[in-house]
């Protein structure tokens, strides 16, 4: 359904000679707001917009929240009074971290929003995938201090070949295949861990 949507509105930009901007989430905005439609199109777009915005915000605010409280910081042997202080002041520097990357994400970005999300994607969940299939395939223990290193190291690697691609490769550039690349990355830095 999206989809046909997604093309009725080029469709519909294309009979009536509307320029395309250069970003493509910016269409359905453009023409919802612009005067293309009816003024009440514009209003519920901007209601659903931030409708949507809230929920999935909220949610991810209250999980990093949870997250960070419970098992960055801890809360054995504090008292409710002293959780619930703390769980607020972790709430409100969340809220301000998600608003600096969501700014910080908005100005670096120069694609689609689905694309940076693939491209974020590629590296942040190349070790996860790394590291669950290890854990399926090598039953084998490994020096788990070190598994942060792998992590971090795997995305960098990649973001070092993903820059130089065209060179090295003779014009190919990597795309969202950077995430099977990450995750070997991560498997054979695994392999380094394994413990005698």
């Amino acid at each position: 359904m999206f989809l046909m949507l997604g093309i009725l509105l080029y469709v519909y930009a294309g009979k009536n000679g509307i320029q395309l901007p250069r970003k493509s989430d910016e269409l359905f905005p453009m023409i919802a707001t612009q005067g293309y439609f009816p003024v009440i199109v514009g209003i519920l777009f901007v209601i659903g917009l931030i409708s949507s915005a809230y929920s999935a915000a909220g949610s991810a605010l209250t999980a990093l929240t949870t997250s960070f409280t419970v098992d960055i910081l801890g809360v054995k042997g504090k008292s409710e009074a002293q959780v619930v202080k703390l769980r607020k002041r972790v709430h409100v520097g969340m809220a301000v971290v998600m608003g600096v990357v969501i700014f910080v994400f908005n100005w670096l970005n120069n694609t689609s929003v689905i694309d940076a999300v693939y491209i974020l994607a590629s590296y942040t969940y190349g070790p996860i995938l790394g590291l669950f299939a290890f854990g399926i395939f090598v039953k084998k223990r490994v020096k788990d201090k070190y598994i942060p290193l792998v992590a971090i190291a795997s995305p960098m690697l990649c973001f070092i070949i993903d820059k130089n691609s065209q060179v090295w490769f003779g014009g190919y550039s990597f795309s969202y295949e950077l995430l099977i690349l990450n995750a070997l990355f991560t498997f054979i830095g695994l392999t380094f861990l394994i413990r005698k």
